[in-house]
């Protein structure tokens, strides 16, 4: 099998897509398309996978030292 065909197989082990649940392909790991690429990118750029941070009030932050 050439390299440009080998990128349109299946992920081994099946893994469903990240974004849309359909099967992911070797070329846009661990998504299905470009498309679905396209959007987890967004996603990062947009901010939506950020860790929420929760601070305590009473800490003072010289107290961390």
């Amino acid at each position: 099998m050439n390299a440009e065909n080998d990128n349109d197989r299946l992920v081994d082990p099946p893994k469903a897509c990240a974004i849309c649940g359909k099967p992911a392909l070797v070329r846009f790991k661990p998504f299905c398309s470009k498309r679905c690429a396209d959007v987890d990118l967004n996603r990062w750029l947009k901010g939506a996978y950020a860790i929420p941070v929760v601070e305590n009030e009473g800490e003072d932050e010289d107290s961390r030292d």
